[in-house]
C-alpha cells in the first residue's frame, strides 16, 4: 500500500493548530465509482454508510494518537458533533467554514473527502498474480483532509493522498493505512 501524499501547511499551522483546544470531525464526503448492477440509491445509501465509517475511524485514529501522548487537544465526541449538524440539515444544506465552528463551539475543524474504486476485482488480481507474479490492486482510496481554524476561519493544513490495496484488503484497512500516513502529518502532533 503506497503512494506519494501532497501535504500544505499554512506558515502560521503549527502554532494556531497549538492553541485549539477542541477540535470536531466532519463526517467525509464519500464518492464512490459506478458499479454495473448497482443501483443509484445503493450507492446514496452506501456513501452515507461509509462516510459514518470514515468519520467513526477518523475519531478512533484521533483518540489513539491522543492516548499516546501524540496530541493534546480535545476532539468532540461524533455523536454530539452528528446532532448538531442533523439540526441545521447539514451537509444537505452547505455551510461555511464559520457557520460551522459556530455551531460546533470548537476551535477547529477536520473535513475531509474520498473516493472509493475498486480497479480490479479480487478475481483478477488473482490471475494477474498467477500469470505475471505480482498482484494488482483491488482497492483503492484517494482522500483529502482539511484543518481549519476557526478563529481566523481560514485552512491551515491540508493532506492529499491515494493509497491501494492488495489482495486480501479491504476498503477499511486501505482506510486505516491512509489515516495511519495522515495523523503523523497534522499540525497537532506533539514533536
Amino acid at each position: 500500500m503506497a503512494s506519494c501524499a501532497q501535504v500544505f501547511y499554512a506558515p502560521d499551522a503549527r502554532s494556531l493548530a497549538m492553541k485549539h483546544q477542541t477540535i470536531a470531525i466532519i463526517p467525509p464526503t464519500i464518492s464512490i465509482a459506478a458499479q454495473r448492477k448497482v443501483d443509484a440509491e445503493a450507492i446514496r445509501e452506501q456513501q452515507r454508510t461509509e462516510s459514518m465509517n470514515f468519520q467513526s475511524e477518523m475519531y478512533s485514529w484521533l483518540l489513539r494518537r491522543k492516548m499516546q501522548g501524540h496530541f493534546s487537544q480535545d476532539i468532540q465526541d461524533i455523536q454530539t458533533t452528528n446532532a448538531k449538524l442533523q439540526e441545521v440539515d447539514y451537509p444537505y444544506r452547505p455551510l461555511t467554514t464559520a457557520q460551522l465552528c459556530e455551531l460546533l463551539g470548537v476551535d477547529g475543524i477536520i473535513t475531509s473527502n474520498f473516493a472509493l474504486s475498486k480497479p480490479m476485482s479480487t478475481g483478477a488480481a488473482i490471475a494477474v498474480a498467477v500469470l505475471f507474479g505480482a498482484a494488482g490492486s483491488t482497492n483503492e482510496v484517494r482522500g483529502t483532509i482539511s484543518v481549519s481554524d476557526c478563529q481566523n476561519t481560514k485552512l491551515i493544513w491540508n493532506y492529499e493522498h491515494r493509497v491501494s490495496g492488495g489482495l486480501g484488503s479491504s476498503p477499511a484497512s486501505v482506510v486505516n493505512a491512509f489515516m495511519r500516513r495522515a495523523s503523523k502529518k497534522m499540525p497537532y502532533r506533539v514533536r
